[in-house]
């Protein structure tokens, strides 16, 4: 069968997008929109209950069908009630977008001194969170035999010099590891390692005078700066059955920062 443009279409299908409860520019609220515009129903979740009822509003009076949860994505309980909201609102789960994450709040720790209770707590959001999601949205993925599960990595993984950067190639490990598992049963799990990306939490981050930015002056081939919606189309590739033949992958949208074979 001939490749067609319709393959990228997501019509019918379902979406979970963890942390997309960010107004602005945030990336959550970019692959929201941009799952949305394929034609896919979403459900907004975020630990800020409040803010993802507005991402959700925003997408409806754009005429997107969309609903909103709180979820703890530390907690199994809390995930599972989140995919019980999906499947409630709209029938199924076919796409989970882990990008629920601490990073912005993070205090810096060196990983010889971090305090085991902070380590826990960062490694409880970054890795056991994408997989309490993963877990609770199982049962109905394989009800509707297609799956696409998205976990968002970073740059900073390539290679870990940080806790954050810890538990994203953690995540890495975690995205190979299911995929090997659910190959066969039409469920994909994939990743995307954003650069320097200028959301609100980026940009807080890397002001312009920072010295991490004259570090990527030195190290990108292109800009050393991107917008959220930049990555929004290696995501729709990802979760659209165009994506259907990749699995276990990690797709770097940074501008060339991170140059693997």
């Amino acid at each position: 069968m001939a490749f067609a443009l319709d393959q990228f279409a997501l019509e019918g299908k379902v979406a979970i997008v963890t942390g997309a409860g960010a107004r602005g520019n945030s990336i959550g609220r970019a692959y929201a929109f941009g799952l949305a515009n394929a034609g896919a129903s979403i459900l907004v979740a975020d630990l800020d209950g409040d803010g993802a009822e507005r991402v959700a509003i925003e997408l409806r009076e754009a005429g997107y069908r969309a609903r909103s949860t709180r979820v703890d994505i530390s907690d199994p309980a809390s995930a599972k009630a989140m995919a019980a909201a999906a499947d409630a609102a709209f029938g199924g789960v076919d796409i989970l977008v882990n990008n629920a994450a601490m990073m912005a709040e993070l205090e810096y720790h060196p990983a010889s001194t971090v305090p085991i209770d902070y380590w826990n707590k960062v490694l409880a959001v970054n890795l056991t969170g994408a997989l309490n999601c993963a877990q609770a949205v199982l049962p109905l993925m394989r009800a509707r035999s297609y799956g696409r599960i998205v976990n968002a990595v970073s740059g900073g993984a390539f290679p870990a010099q940080s806790v954050y950067g810890i538990t994203k190639l953690a995540l890495v490990g975690l995205t190979t590891t299911l995929a090997t598992e659910l190959g066969r049963e039409n469920i994909t799990v994939n990743a995307i390692a954003p650069g320097n990306t200028m959301s609100e939490a980026g940009a807080g981050l890397t002001p312009p005078e920072s010295p991490f930015k004259k570090k990527m002056e030195q190290m990108v081939v292109m800009r050393i700066e991107g917008q959220p919606d930049e990555l929004v189309g290696a995501l729709i590739l990802l979760a659209s059955p165009a994506g259907g033949w990749m699995t276990g992958q990690v797709l770097h949208v940074d501008g060339g920062w991170i140059l693997r074979p």
